[in-house]
């Protein structure tokens, strides 16, 4: 596996993420087929990395009503 080099990416908090530092991440775009996501209290503990279209499929079924 390669090492993929995250310094160049630029994080975006969620948008539901409040000024109280509550519990939220951060996405990162730029790269064309991943989505970093990561802890926006912690985030020297570490990144996940997700398919672009895994990434896709999860936000649009969390927008979905129920």
């Amino acid at each position: 596996m390669r090492a993929i080099d995250l310094s160049i990416v630029t994080w975006r908090k969620s948008s539901y993420s409040n000024s109280d530092g509550g519990a939220c991440l951060e996405v990162a775009a730029g790269l064309p087929s991943l989505v970093p996501v990561r802890d926006s209290k912690a985030p020297a503990h570490g990144t996940l990395l997700f398919e672009a279209a895994s990434w896709a499929a999860f936000v649009t079924a969390v927008r979905r009503p129920v």
